[in-house]
């Protein structure tokens, strides 16, 4: 027989232990390795069963054990002791508290987040890195007030057929079970937000507050008696349903997210964000809700858009466009139109925000959420520097008329949040050596004094830690498979804590490429079989449940990993989750990783084990592009330009196989008379040396402040004080040059000062007549741009130079000057072009307007000696 209804019932503690509940309701405990050491204490056995969740382990553990803890003095001790730090922690000024002019607030807006592994609300990646974020943001203090979604089932569990097929299982999660408060209003009823829906139907949602150290996380929860069955059911999984499913989720997350603010900060008297951050497309809705609030305030809808996009930040996480959420285009005018719409929010208005600039020749109309994500943003960041080229060129129609690199999408490379998926050991270690380095993070240098045994020793123990969880996995996965106990003895000599052991850990779409390390088996096995050399390999990976293709690559490499004499050298292990993870970056010597660039976004693990004392062995795409240095890991060759797809693997896989047989294998092998791997060691030194204080999200957290966060903020106060007098402002100005910008010409660029051969070191003297029609010469910027030429006469990287208006005529004419320093030699080229220009503008492209000569009269191309 099934229940009907789940639910837990909580233990009641005695009055002596009361501080307990207060260090489970906050998952600092996640990251602070002191507090969890007293939830062991409590009972170690429980500890274990309930695999480290503190709410499983106080709903489990006996009165009696308890009584016992509350007369056991010096239990209390450390338990008023650990609840003084976590106040302390809660209230203590930090980095952000020593900064000036920063947002009072920010909302961060994410469809996943993955915190710990006793909440698992994440599925890859994009929740890992908001987990991350919201870590680091409470230990410097950063006032982030994150938005979420509860799903009832969460992402699934993964274990594996007998033929090694994906099976994917979806447990209940009950939220009386979880670290969780329901948001209630001063009457003491569950705050709830509504949003209507088409045909009369109304979606309801309580919400659940998560303490993430000094963060307040909302997550949003359908499952409500007052909704229907497709609405109670909106949160029932992590991107699970169609796309009619797909899309209440996203209105709940963005509109209803805006809307659970409001109440939060209405109920706690928390300051109401200044600015809003929208991780993925998944939450752009916001923009829209925020519109609404806006207009029914007396704003028009281009006023409102402009308030909203100053306060508001859109970091798109994909470099493919099939990872965008596209929905089509009747779908969302059937949400926000007819009986539905919103009065002051006119529906075209909205689809015009998601509408691709380029539309697809006989595709229906569709609507673009990371599109809509810009647009109402008016800053955009990518998550590395090459994800950042990346996003330029993807989404370089939204700016036609500028060259990729102006196109206003920056870049913030991601960080990982130390405390979380560094093993403890490596904490201490660098506690008791370096105490800077954990208190500040400074003096990173001091890592070449630690001792070549020391590391050596610790890499040894977490690599067999590893070893001994990875037997334990994988008898359960094949007892899950239905083999008996008594066939199972050979798992016991499954890895070895001696063989150099190689990680690889992803989700499983086909541009992470899986099985690129079975291009050749053959091949393959000789690394791992090699008698002198030998090497491991640890495997897991999740494809998504509706992806066949990724299940299949996970079958073939579950295949191979079965066969008996490699079985004890690879492994695939199921379920891959953050415990899992920790396992892997802290035990792996190596963590590989070989996506077909340039489809890695960022990619973090490698980070996470570069901070464990492990070495990259990657495809330069990423992070790893931007950081390799020639001696901190090693970068796999990449076959660009080879269109035969099976041809680049092949290609790749070779160099891969190469690489870890010519260099890793020896290096790591290559001992000195006392036993210790010498060049290795100083080749991992160096790297958690110039890789640490990079790769930290606490670096990534105060760049988001320093160049996103804080300008957003100034520019949101700007456009929202005196009744948002300068949004009105900014509104009609941009409505005035739109429309005059036809009549915008450039109508005529003479120069002199240099003759028919230019010589390097002299200046050209340049003189521009603009037609400005309606405008006035404080309305545009006119650049001259200038640069070495290619064949075809383009300007590869130009610099620009703002020439001066010097006269204004009667029939609207204006005439500029300038100069061009002629300060390099070759091939030689300028062009003349206007842009609007204005302060509030955050770019010289944010309204995607630029004119430039119709014919290159007047253009002097040359060579320069």
């Amino acid at each position: 027989m099934r229940a009907i209804r789940r639910f837990t019932v909580r233990t009641v503690l005695p009055p002596q232990l009361a501080a307990l509940g207060e260090l489970v309701h906050n998952l600092r405990w996640s990251w602070h390795p002191e507090t969890t050491d007293l939830f062991a204490e409590v009972d170690p056995v429980v500890w274990e069963r309930v695999g480290h969740d503190p709410v499983a382990l106080l709903g489990a553990v006996e009165a009696g054990r308890l009584r016992e803890l509350a007369a056991d003095r010096r239990f209390l001790r450390r338990l008023a002791d650990a609840a003084d730090d976590l106040r302390e922690y809660m209230t203590a000024p930090r980095w952000y508290q020593s900064q000036s002019d920063t947002p009072q607030a920010i909302a961060y807006f994410s469809p996943e987040y993955g915190i710990a592994a006793a909440l698992p609300q994440y599925s890859g990646g994009l929740g890992i890195l908001a987990g991350d974020h919201l870590k680091a943001a409470s230990d410097l203090g950063v006032p982030i007030l994150a938005v979420g979604l509860l799903y009832r089932h969460g992402y699934f569990t993964q274990s594996l057929s007998p033929e090694g097929w994906q099976l994917e299982h979806y447990p209940s999660l009950d939220p009386g079970g979880l670290p969780l408060t329901l948001l209630k209003d001063e009457a003491g009823v569950p705050a709830r937000v509504h949003i209507a829906l088409p045909e009369g139907r109304t979606l309801h949602a309580q919400i659940w507050v998560l303490q993430v150290g000094r963060v307040p996380l909302l997550l949003l929860d359908s499952d409500v008696a007052d909704n229907d069955t497709l609405a109670r059911d909106v949160t029932d999984r992590l991107y699970g349903g169609g796309g009619d499913h797909r899309l209440l989720q996203e209105l709940l997350l963005g509109v209803g997210g805006v809307r659970a603010i409001r109440a939060y900060c209405r109920v706690t008297g928390h300051p109401e964000p200044e600015v809003f951050h929208t991780n993925e497309g998944h939450a752009g809705f916001l923009g829209i809700e925020r519109i609404r609030e806006l207009t029914e305030a007396r704003l028009s809808f281009d006023e409102a858009l402009e308030a909203v996009r100053a306060g508001t930040v859109f970091t798109t996480h994909t470099p493919v466009p099939a990872g965008i959420d596209r929905f089509p285009a009747d779908m969302i005018e059937r949400q926000f139109g007819g009986s539905n719409a919103w009065p002051t929010v006119p529906v075209d208005r909205i689809l015009a925000l998601g509408a691709e600039p380029d539309g697809l020749e006989g595709e229906k109309a569709v609507f673009n959420m990371a599109v809509m994500g810009m647009r109402l943003a008016q800053r955009v960041n990518g998550v590395s520097e090459l994800h950042g080229e990346v996003s330029r060129e993807m989404f370089q129609g939204l700016w036609p008329g500028f060259d990729m690199a102006e196109v206003p999408i920056g870049s913030i490379t991601n960080g990982v949040h130390a405390p979380t998926w560094v093993g403890r050991e490596i904490m201490e270690l660098a506690g008791r050596e370096l105490p800077a380095l954990v208190d500040r993070s400074q003096g990173w240098e001091g890592i070449q004094r630690i001792s070549d045994a020391d590391i050596w020793s610790i890499r040894g123990r977490l690599r067999r830690r590893l070893v001994e969880a990875a037997r334990r996995r994988l008898r359960t996965s094949w007892r899950d498979r239905g083999v008996s106990a008594a066939e199972l003895g050979w798992v016991d000599e499954v890895l070895d804590p001696d063989v150099l052991t190689i990680g690889f850990a992803r989700r499983v779409p086909s541009y992470k490429r899986l099985t690129l390390m079975l291009s050749d088996p053959e091949r393959l096995r000789e690394l791992l079989l090699d008698p002198e050399r030998p090497v491991q390999i640890v495997i897991a990976g999740k494809a998504h449940p509706a992806d066949e293709g990724g299940k299949k690559l996970i079958q073939q490499i579950v295949k191979f990993a079965d066969m008996e004499d490699v079985r004890h050298r690879i492994v695939f292990l199921p379920d891959y989750d953050m415990t899992l993870g920790q396992l892997l970056v802290q035990g792996c010597d190596v963590w590989m990783n070989n996506p077909l660039r340039p489809l890695e976004a960022c990619g973090t693990s490698g980070m996470k084990a570069a901070l464990n004392g492990g070495l990259n062995l990657s495809i330069k795409d990423g992070w790893w592009d931007e950081w390799y240095d020639g001696t901190n890991g090693w970068a796999i060759p990449t076959a660009d330009g080879v269109d035969d797809p099976d041809r680049r693997d092949h290609l790749e896989a070779q160099a891969l196989y190469d690489l870890i047989q010519i260099e890793v294998a020896d290096r790591f092998y290559d001992r000195a008379a006392d036993g210790l791997p010498r060049r290795w060691l100083e080749m991992v030194k160096h790297t958690l040396t110039s890789l640490g204080p990079k790769v930290l999200a606490g670096r990534m957290l105060r760049d988001y402040v320093d160049d996103l966060y804080t300008p957003a903020a100034r520019s949101a106060r700007a456009l929202g004080a005196d009744g948002h007098a300068q949004a009105r402002a900014f509104a009609a100005w941009k409505l005035k040059v739109s429309r005059a910008w036809p009549g915008v010409r450039v109508e005529h660029v003479e120069t002199s000062g240099v003759g028919d051969t230019p010589e390097v070191g002299t200046a050209l003297d340049l003189r521009a007549t603009i037609a400005l029609g309606e405008l006035q010469p404080d309305d545009v910027a006119v650049q001259v741009a200038y640069g070495r030429v290619g064949p075809h006469d383009e300007l590869a990287a130009p610099d620009y130079a703002v020439l001066a208006a010097a006269e204004v005529a009667d029939d609207g004419k204006a005439f500029y000057r300038g100069t061009v320093p002629l300060d390099r030699t070759g091939a030689f080229g300028y062009t003349v072009r206007v842009v609007p220009r204005h302060p509030l503008m955050a770019s010289p492209a944010e309204l995607g307007l630029v004119t430039l000569p119709e014919e290159p009269a007047g253009m002097t191309n040359g060579t320069l000696r």
